[in-house]
């Protein structure tokens, strides 16, 4: 049985969490396709809001923690990654952007990753889904091409969203991204 690496950032600070919900349901869904088609998976996942003040720390003094230099490496060897991110006004949070600020130029070099939004707000944020794309570029990073964007409608139930139609976006995303780990495809990296 072949095997894939999966690591999951979840880059939420607020109680309750719903961006690591998102994060879990994306990672469920990805999880179920792998395992259905024969593939092992592997799982890591890092929640941002607990290694916040190691990111400062390593943005301000230098050296980088333990459990940061731990995340920094399950990321690394990961073969895909899903991050999402809390939108904070119309950008990703600075934790996600502090998580990328510690990685070497080129760490995710042919990475697949799904990227995904959850915004706070009814108004839809705009293409925050480029701005992660460019960030991720200088990373060399390969973004699927479906971003998952939550909003609180697609947390209730009601005829203008709900979970129907944040799961259909969630499936998408996920065949994007397991099309892209699925070894052997992956094996060259």
């Amino acid at each position: 049985m072949s095997s894939v690496s999966l690591a999951v950032v979840s880059a939420g600070v607020g109680h309750p969490r719903p961006t690591r919900l998102l994060a879990d349901q994306i990672t469920k869904s990805v999880c179920v396709s792998l395992r259905a088609s024969g593939v092992r998976v592997e799982l890591e996942v890092l929640e941002l809001c607990r290694l916040a003040a190691d990111l400062t720390g390593c943005s301000t003094r230098g050296p980088a923690s333990l459990d940061l230099c731990e995340a920094i490496a399950a990321v690394a060897v990961a073969d895909g990654l899903v991050v999402a991110t809390p939108v904070v006004v119309t950008s990703p949070s600075d934790v996600f952007e502090s998580s990328f600020d510690v990685l070497e130029d080129g760490a995710l070099s042919g990475m697949p990753v799904l990227l995904a939004v959850n915004s706070g707000s009814r108004r839809r944020p705009p293409d925050l889904g480029q701005v992660m794309r460019d960030r991720l570029a200088c990373l060399h990073a390969e973004p699927v091409p479906t971003v998952v964007v939550a909003g609180p409608e697609d947390w209730e139930r009601s005829p203008h969203g709900g979970p129907g139609r944040l799961r259909e976006h969630i499936d998408q995303a996920a065949a994007a991204l397991v099309a892209a780990v699925r070894p052997p495809h992956r094996s060259g990296r």
